[in-house]
């Protein structure tokens, strides 16, 4: 009878019991791929959270290490007396200490007061100058006498051209 039924086109009880399973494998499969790609998506997303992120930590670092560049200069022993000199402090002089059974080491004196500030030189301007036909180059009005030969130049001035005196290190550093 079964040979019957396969030559008629009848249905076969194998081949009906066989199509759910081909609909839940297909079923599977399917969403298989869309959880895959609903995971791939978010694992996207992440990536680009993570990439922008990665750029404003690049971008903070560097201004904190510009930040903290600007601290260490300002609080550079130089700098700071320089700018303790342009309000006008002064170095105290020898220390005086108490101890603790309130007998006091040392003399107190009062700071020395700051000499006046120097007005800053005007800008000297010096003319052009054209050599003359001997061959000697005339001085510019207003500079000083060239040395004499056998005279010792003057030594250059250490202090730094800008105006302001600088002020000496302190000892011991």
């Amino acid at each position: 009878m079964k040979r019957l039924g396969r030559v008629l086109g009848g249905p076969v009880a194998g081949q009906a019991a066989r199509t759910p399973f081909v609909l839940l494998v297909v079923a599977l499969l399917g969403g298989g791929l869309i959880s895959l790609l609903l995971l791939n998506s978010a694992l996207n997303q992440g990536s680009f959270q993570l990439s922008k992120l990665k750029r404003e930590t690049t971008t903070l670092t560097d201004e904190e290490q510009a930040l903290q560049r600007d601290v260490d200069g300002y609080s550079a022993p130089d700098a700071l007396q320089r700018r303790a000199h342009e309000l006008g402090l002064v170095p105290g002089g020898s220390p005086v200490f108490i101890g603790p059974d309130g007998k006091v080491a040392g003399t107190a004196s009062p700071a020395a007061e700051p000499p006046p500030p120097s007005p800053p030189a005007p800008p000297v301007s010096v003319a052009p100058v054209s050599p003359s036909p001997g061959g000697a180059v005339p001085s510019p009005a207003g500079s000083p006498d060239p040395v004499p030969p056998g005279a010792a130049a003057p030594a250059p001035s250490s202090a730094p051209s800008g105006g302001a005196p600088q002020p000496s290190q302190t000892p011991g550093r």
